[in-house]
This record gives C-alpha cells, structure tokens and sequence, in this order.
C-alpha cells in the first residue's frame, strides 16, 4: 500500500464526506493504493454515522472511535499503530488542509529518503493578531529548544516514513511536537514544504488560546524529556549531590566551630547557617532520591495506551 492517510476528528461531520471524495479523486488520478483512517475523537454529532456510511461504499475507508474526547495525539497513535502504508500522511478533517498536496508530500518522502515532511502554512486565513503572534513566538521557541528547523510545527498537514510512525510514541498533547519526537528516535531527515491554506468553510474551530499556554508547557516537557528523558539521575542526582555536599561542607564547618574552636559561643540553632545546612541537605536528599526512583521507575516502565476504543471499521 502506497499511502495511509490519517485524519483525528471531533464534531467535522458536515465536512467529512467532501473531504474523503476529495481525496478519493486525488488517489485515483495518481494510481495510488491507499487507506483513509478516520479516528472520531469522542464526537457528539453524527460524525461517526458518517464514517460507517462511507466505510460501506468503499473498503478504503477504515475508522476508529474512541470511547470519549481522548485528545489528537491519542488519536494520531492509534492511527499510526493501525496504519499499513509505506507512507503515512496526517491531515485535519476541517477542509483547511488540501488533499492536492498529497502527491507531492509522498514523492518527497520516496524520491528524497526523507523521513519527514511537514507543512507550512505560510499564508494563512486565520491570520489575526492574537492567534498569529503567539504561534510565531511558539515555532521560534520551538526552534530554538529542539534543534528542528521549521517554520509551522502544529501544522496538521505531514507525511512519514513508515519506520517513522512505527517508532515513536505519541502521547498527552505531544502531537505539535512530531518531528521534535522523531528526531529524538534517530529520524534526523526532517524538511518542509509550503502549502496551501484553506479558508475554513463548517463549523468552528476546536482550538482556544489556553493552547498556545499549553504547547508551551509542552515544550518545556519535552525539553527536559530531550535532554534527561533516559537519564534522570543526570539532572537530579547531578543537583541532589552538589547540593547535598554544600549542606555537608557547612554541617561539618558549624560542627568543628562550636566543638573546638568557639564551645561556648551561641546555639547552633540560633545561627542561620544550621537551617542552610539543613535545607540544603535534605533538597539535595530529596532531589537525589527523586533521579534514583526515576532510574528504576523507566527501567520497569511498560507502555500503556491512554485512550479507549470502542469501535472500528474495516481493521484487523
């Protein structure tokens, strides 16, 4: 199979059908063999009745639905752990991202040996002030912290490599970070293309501000999970220990001042270096501690899928 083409959705019913026909087309007129996994996030319409009717008239659409609103990046996983196609192509199921861009998205990833090929949406319809500024200061961020050079991160529209797909875990609200996740597996051939935007033409869009607060948080996450993810006694135990020291050097210093040097001076408690020493020996215990059960806990760490599916169409 050419192609296996994702797409999460919540509430999209209205677009649902002009998108998969639109898709269908663009397959057609290229030869491809493909796939259409719709993953219905917890919708309350009846975008899932929409699925199953589309499923009926052709064996290329599959789905999924979850039990409640999971979240994209669960969506995306299950996707992706369903997915067969020797590239795999993400989009949203709002019209806002053009089929049309498939083609050339698979030929990149065929031709080039590329591992991933993310969006950019360069002009936009959705470009007001309040949603623009702080995406641009969340992809420089973003940029700026992980090493990947693109321009639009949470652009929905990407295509991977199988091996891509297959090799990373995407879970909480990680789906902004996708290739920052692939990069950190060993999949260091990342570009992107411009494409096109399309004006929203159903609905509203699922997004509020509190989401760019998020992306942030996120990005501080896997920061951290980048540099001390397999490693955690690196950063914890490395602080717990100097800090730790710091408290003993000051202990033994107060320890040797009151017994040889000044016994009858004040109460050690009287003196504001006991309660450094005391602070900083149990941080730095606490802190060590904390690296030391990090070890063990990835050590034994199994992962668990964090969604629940309760039907699916046309999958093994």
């Amino acid at each position: 199979m050419n192609l296996s083409i994702i797409i999460p959705l919540l509430n999209e019913e209205e677009s649902l059908k002009e998108l998969y026909h639109w898709i269908a087309n663009v397959m057609q007129s290229n030869g491809f063999s493909y796939e259409v996994i719709f993953i219905d996030d917890g919708s309350s319409d009846g975008s899932w009745e929409v699925i199953s009717s589309l499923s009926k008239n052709s064996p290329n659409v599959k789905g999924i639905r979850f039990l409640r609103n999971f979240g994209k990046s669960q969506a995306l996983h299950a996707g992706f752990a369903k997915a067969q196609g020797e590239v795999i192509i993400t989009m949203d199921a709002d019209l806002q991202d053009n089929p049309e861009e498939i083609p050339e998205l698979y030929y990149l990833i065929k031709n080039k040996n590329l591992d991933l090929v993310s969006g950019w949406k360069k002009k936009r319809y959705d470009n007001t002030f309040s949603k623009n500024l702080p995406s641009k200061l969340f992809n420089y961020a973003a940029r700026q912290t992980s090493g990947v050079k693109l321009h639009d991160f949470n652009c929905g529209l990407k295509a991977y490599r199988k091996d891509v797909v297959k090799n990373i875990e995407v879970t909480g609200e990680m789906h902004r970070y996708i290739p920052v996740l692939a990069k950190n597996a060993g999949f260091s051939k990342i570009s992107e293309k411009v494409v096109q935007h399309q004006a929203r033409k159903y609905g509203s869009t699922k997004f509020g501000v509190n989401r760019f607060m998020n992306g942030f948080l996120d990005l501080i996450t896997i920061w951290f999970l980048s540099r001390f993810g397999k490693q955690p006694m690196h950063l914890f135990g490395a602080w717990g220990a100097l800090i730790l020291f710091v408290g003993f050097v000051l202990t033994v210093y107060l320890g040797v001042d009151k017994l040889f040097l000044h016994p009858d001076g004040r109460l050690l408690t009287e003196r504001p270096q006991f309660y450094v020493a005391l602070v900083a020996m149990i941080i730095g215990s606490q802190l060590f501690l904390a690296g030391f059960l990090g070890e063990i806990i990835l050590r034994n760490n199994k992962h668990k899928e964090n969604y629940k599916i309760s039907e699916e169409i046309n999958l093994d």
